[in-house]
């Protein structure tokens, strides 16, 4: 018998149902791995490295929000939960990394930035194409990282 067979015999076993609730489990655990590679909590599978880059894996937090809302009153409990404890656990992650000393030194010029215009220095009150151009990445950054968990 291979395992091919096998396999086909088990599933005939398993309802629609439980291959659905299975699949929910899966997809969310899937989006859930994404979001912490992403935040750099978990080494790349396949080089070992580990990077971070949060509005990737703020998507993958927002696209898992959507499914909750999306699926309210279709889940059963355990669905539900699963969704809503990973949800939690990924908002908690994310609030950690952003606040994280390794996202910090990313953050610290654009504190500068954002500082009171009689608290700079008198030479920076030129204003350059390069810090009209960080003042306005400092925007984008602001309304990207607006929603709070």
């Amino acid at each position: 018998m291979s395992a091919q067979s096998v396999s086909e015999e088990d599933m005939g076993q398993i309802s629609q149902e439980e291959m659905h609730s299975a699949l929910f489990a899966h997809l969310v655990t899937q989006q859930s791995n994404m979001a912490m590679m992403l935040m750099g909590k978990v080494a790349h599978p396949e080089t070992g490295q580990v990077t971070q880059n949060m509005d990737a894996a703020k998507l993958f937090i927002d696209q898992l929000e959507m499914l909750e809302a999306k699926t309210k009153g279709n889940l059963s409990k355990e669905e539900s939960s699963l969704l809503k404890q990973t949800l939690m656990s990924l908002r908690l992650t994310f609030v950690e990394a952003i606040a994280s000393p390794s996202a910090q030194p990313a953050a610290a010029p654009k504190q500068a930035a954002a500082q009171p215009q009689a608290a700079r220095p008198a030479e920076a009150d030129k204003v350059t194409p390069s810090s009209e151009a960080a003042a306005g990445a400092e925007e984008d950054h602001r309304k990207k990282f607006s929603k709070k968990y």
